[in-house]
C-alpha cells in the first residue's frame, strides 16, 4: 500500500469540494482524509499507486461546478490514514497557502428551486435555501478556513435535520457552510411580522405601487413594479437617479425572452450562477414602464439570485425593478442600522433579515457582443474570484476615481475587489478602506508596492501617499490596456488603443484617445485625438453642450476647415445665452479651459451637436445616447483627417464636426449622422492604428478604456483591424471602463518590479 499527501489550491473552499473528494476517493476504494487548510484542501490517501494517480487526475477534472482547481499536488505520506475516508476538521496553519482564493456568491441551483416549490420538501417557501452548489459565499466569509464558525451563519446552530444532511456524505447538503431551515435559520421581517407574512407585506406594498427595500445577498437593493411608471418615477425622485436606466428582474429565462430579444450568448450569461444584469435589446412592445430606461433601447435584465427574490416575484406576478440600495453616489447599504436611517427617505417599508452581511457587493452588470461578454461591473456573482497575473511580489493596485475598484496581487494571480462606485465622498471612501482591509485579511497578501493614478486629486491616490510602502504611479490610460494585455497574457509588447473620458497624462494634460506602443512595464504614446477645449473643467463633463461650443470656437485647429459661422451660430441659439456667452468667454482667453484629447468628450460633443444630450446626470449618459440613436444604421462616414504632429498621428475631429453640421443642416436623419460617427471613429482607429504598424508598432492590439463598452464602436473597429490582418484583443473578465483600471496598475506594478530582479 501507499501513502501520498495531496494539496489542491483554487477556490476549492465553500463550493462542496471536500465532499467530492470524499466520493471520489470512496468510489476508487481509497482510505484517507481530507480538510480545509487555510485557504486550500489538503489530505491523504492510501491504496495502490495507479489508483492514486487516478484519484489525483480526476481532482483537477472533475471538480464541482462552482470550484477552479489550480493545482494538485502530491507528495510523500507521513502516516498510515487507517480505513475508510472520512473528512477531518478544519485546521490552520499545516501548510499554509501563499494566497487565499475567495469564492463568490452563487445563485439558488435549479436542485434547491425544484424544493423551494414542493409543498412536500421542509424547505418549502423558505427564502434562504441553499447547498453546496449554490448560495451565499463571499457576503457571509469572516475567516478562512471556510467553516461555518466562521461566516455570518455561526449565530444559526444546525437543527437536528439540518445536522444530519450537513454531517451526511451521500447528502447534497454535506458541508454545506450556509445550510439552514425555516426551523434554525434567518427569518424575513416587515416591522413585527416575520416569515411569510412579512413577504406577503412587502409584496402588497410593490403591487400597490409602493418601493421596498430589501436585503440581498450583497446589500439592500430597492425594488418597486417595473410596469409602474408612477412607481418608477418616484423611485427615481427618491434615489436622485434623474435617467439612468434601472435593471430588471425576471422570474425566468422565459420572462426574459418575452421583454427581449436574446441571443444564445445572452441567455448563457444571464443563466449562470453569478446571474448577472445584462444589457440586452428590448422588444418594440413590452410591458415596462418607459421610465425604466428613458431614451434608450437596450434594458438591463437579471434572474432572481435567491429564493427570497423568487418569493417576491411570484407575489407580485410582474417584472420589477431591482437596483442598488443606496442614494445616487452613495455606496450600498449593508447594515440593518444604516438601512433603517438612510434608506427610510427612499422605500416604503423595509423587507429585511438577520443573516448579516459581511461584505458589501453589488450586482454585476455585463454586455454581450456577438459571442463575446463586455464587463462592466465585476461584483457579485464575479468578485473576488481570481483572475491571472504574473505578479511574485505582493502588491495592489488602488484604482482611479470613478467606478473605482482595487486589486490585492500575488502568486500569479489577482483579486479585483468589490465594486465600490465613485470615490467622491466620505461614504465612498471609508466603504473601500473597509473592503481592501477585509480582502487583505481574506486573501493573506500584503502588499508590498502600492499602485496608484497619476491624478494627484483622487482619493485613491491620496490614501495610497499616505500608507508607508513603496508607490508606483501609473498613468491612466497605460492602466487600461495593460488590463487586457494582462487578462489575455500577453507578455511581449503591444499596440495600445485607449479611448475614455478623462486621464491625467505623463505631461500633465488630459488625455482620453490614445494609441500607445506599450508593454506592460511601459508604454510609448505614438497617436492622440487632437486637443479640444473643456468650459468651466468638469461643468463641461455634466453639461455636453459647453464641450461642443468649447469644439466649435476652439482657436488651435490643426489647419482644417472650420465649421462654417452660420452652423456655429445655429447651435449656439438652442443654448441658454447666459452659458452660451461665458463659454465664448473662457474659450477666448482659456480661462477654466484645459484641454484634453479625449475620445469621450467627443462622443459628448456629437451628441450635443445632434440635439441629444445637452446635460447629462450620469457619465456615459451622452454617449448611451448617441449609440442608441445609431442603432444598426447603415451610413456613409463623416469627414476626418489624421496629420502629423510632435511626432505623433494625430486625428484632427474639427473636419468631422464641419461634415456632421453641414450634413445635418442639408437634413439627414440624426440616427444615420449617428451611425456616421460610429464609423468614423472606426476609421479613425483602423488608420491609425495602420500607421503606427507601418512605423514598426506590433500586431497584436488591445482595446482598452470605457468608450469600448459600446457594443457599435467595438465591433466596428474589431471588424476593421481583424481585416488589416491585425490580432484584435478586449477585456472580457476585467471592466473596459474605470472599474478595471486597479487590475492594470497592478499588472504594471507587477512588470515592473519584476524588471528590477
Amino acid at each position: 500500500m501507499t501513502v501520498r499527501a495531496f494539496r489542491v489550491f483554487g477556490i476549492v473552499q465553500g463550493v462542496g469540494f471536500r465532499p467530492f473528494v470524499y466520493r471520489t476517493a470512496s468510489a476508487l476504494g481509497l482510505d484517507g482524509w481530507v480538510a480545509n487548510v487555510d485557504g486550500h484542501v489538503e489530505g491523504e490517501v492510501a491504496g495502490d499507486p495507479r489508483t492514486i494517480d487516478e484519484f489525483a487526475a480526476r481532482l483537477g477534472t472533475g471538480a464541482p461546478p462552482l470550484a477552479r482547481v489550480r493545482r494538485v499536488e502530491l507528495a510523500g505520506g507521513r502516516t498510515t490514514p487507517g480505513k475508510g475516508f472520512r473528512v477531518e476538521r478544519s485546521a490552520s496553519g499545516h501548510t499554509r497557502a501563499a494566497v487565499r482564493e475567495i469564492p463568490p456568491d452563487a445563485a439558488i441551483c435549479d436542485a434547491c428551486l425544484r424544493e423551494l416549490y414542493d409543498p412536500a420538501d421542509r424547505r418549502y417557501r423558505y427564502p434562504f435555501i441553499n447547498c453546496t452548489d449554490c448560495g451565499p459565499r463571499a457576503t457571509i466569509i469572516e475567516g478562512l478556513p471556510y467553516d461555518r464558525s466562521r461566516t455570518t451563519m455561526r449565530r444559526f446552530p444546525l437543527c437536528p435535520a439540518c445536522a444530519a444532511e450537513y454531517a451526511d456524505p451521500a447528502d447534497r447538503r454535506f458541508h454545506a457552510e450556509p445550510v439552514a431551515c425555516p426551523v434554525c435559520g434567518p427569518r424575513v421581517a416587515w416591522d413585527e411580522l416575520r416569515g411569510a407574512d412579512a413577504l406577503r407585506a412587502a409584496a402588497t406594498v410593490v403591487a400597490d405601487g409602493g418601493i421596498v427595500a430589501l436585503k440581498g445577498l450583497g446589500g439592500y437593493q430597492l425594488v418597486c413594479d417595473a410596469t409602474d411608471s408612477a412607481a418608477v418615477t418616484a423611485l427615481r425622485a427618491r434615489k436622485h437617479r434623474p435617467s439612468k436606466p434601472f435593471a430588471v428582474m425576471v422570474r425566468d429565462i422565459g420572462a426574459a425572452a418575452r421583454l427581449a430579444r436574446l441571443s444564445g450568448s445572452e441567455r448563457a450569461v444571464l443563466t449562470s450562477p453569478a446571474r448577472p444584469v445584462v444589457l440586452v435589446s428590448a422588444r418594440r412592445r413590452h410591458p415596462l414602464a418607459p421610465e425604466v430606461a428613458p431614451g434608450v433601447p437596450r434594458t438591463g435584465l437579471f434572474l432572481p439570485t435567491t429564493g427570497l427574490h423568487h418569493l417576491l416575484l411570484d407575489e407580485v406576478a410582474r417584472p420589477l425593478v431591482v437596483t442598488s440600495g443606496n442614494l445616487s453616489d452613495e455606496p450600498i447599504a449593508v447594515d440593518d442600522a444604516e438601512a433603517f436611517t438612510r434608506l427610510a427617505r427612499v422605500a416604503d417599508g423595509l423587507l429585511t433579515h438577520d443573516r448579516p452581511i459581511r461584505a458589501r457587493y453589488d450586482d454585476s452588470v455585463l454586455r454581450v457582443t456577438g459571442r463575446q461578454r463586455i464587463t462592466i461591473r465585476r461584483a457579485r456573482g464575479l468578485a473576488p474570484a481570481p483572475l491571472p497575473l504574473a505578479a511574485r511580489t505582493p502588491l495592489a493596485g488602488v484604482g482611479a476615481q470613478l467606478k473605482h475598484t482595487f486589486t490585492l496581487a500575488g502568486d500569479d494571480r489577482a483579486h479585483l475587489g468589490p465594486h465600490t462606485g465613485d470615490l467622491s465622498d466620505v461614504a465612498t471612501y471609508e466603504a473601500f478602506r473597509r473592503a481592501y482591509t477585509d480582502l487583505k485579511r481574506l486573501t493573506g497578501i500584503k502588499p508590498a508596492a502600492l499602485a496608484h493614478d497619476l491624478h494627484p486629486g483622487y482619493l485613491s491616490t491620496q490614501w495610497a501617499r499616505e500608507q508607508p510602502l513603496r508607490r508606483i504611479a501609473v498613468q491612466h490610460h497605460h492602466a487600461h490596456v495593460a488590463a487586457v494585455a494582462a487578462e489575455h497574457r500577453v507578455s511581449g509588447p503591444f499596440l495600445g488603443v485607449a479611448y475614455d473620458g478623462l486621464g491625467l497624462g505623463d505631461d500633465g494634460t488630459l488625455w482620453g484617445g490614445e494609441i500607445l506602443l506599450a508593454e506592460l512595464s511601459g508604454y510609448r504614446r505614438v497617436g492622440r485625438f487632437a486637443t479640444a477645449p473643456l468650459p468651466g473643467g468638469d461643468a463641461a463633463v455634466r453639461h455636453p453642450c459647453r464641450t461642443a461650443l468649447g469644439h466649435l470656437l476652439d482657436t488651435e485647429p490643426l489647419g482644417t476647415p472650420r465649421p462654417s459661422p452660420g452652423l456655429v451660430r445655429h447651435f449656439t441659439e438652442r443654448l441658454d445665452p447666459s452659458e452660451a456667452a461665458a463659454v465664448r468667454v473662457m474659450v477666448a482667453r482659456g480661462i477654466n479651459c484645459p484641454r484634453a484629447s479625449s475620445a469621450g468628450r467627443l462622443f459628448d460633443t456629437v451628441a450635443a451637436l445632434l440635439g441629444l444630450a445637452g446635460s447629462v446626470s450620469y457619465e456615459g449618459e451622452a454617449a448611451v445616447r448617441l449609440e442608441a440613436a445609431a442603432g444598426t444604421a447603415r451610413a456613409v462616414p463623416l469627414a476626418h483627417r489624421i496629420t502629423r504632429a510632435g511626432g505623433l498621428w494625430v486625428y484632427d475631429s474639427m473636419s468631422t464636426l464641419a461634415d456632421l453640421l453641414e450634413r445635418r443642416a442639408s437634413g439627414e436623419p440624426v440616427g444615420d449622422l449617428a451611425a456616421a460617427f460610429h464609423l468614423t471613429l472606426a476609421h479613425v482607429t483602423a488608420e491609425l492604428v495602420a500607421r503606427a504598424v507601418e512605423d514598426g508598432a506590433p500586431h497584436t492590439v488591445c482595446l482598452g478604456g470605457g468608450c469600448f463598452v459600446n457594443g457599435r464602436l467595438l465591433s466596428e473597429v474589431r471588424r476593421r483591424l481583424r481585416s488589416q490582418g491585425l490580432r484584435v484583443l478586449f477585456g472580457h473578465e476585467v471592466p473596459a471602463g474605470d472599474g478595471g483600471i486597479s487590475y492594470g496598475q497592478a499588472a504594471v506594478a507587477a512588470a515592473r518590479l519584476a524588471k528590477e530582479r
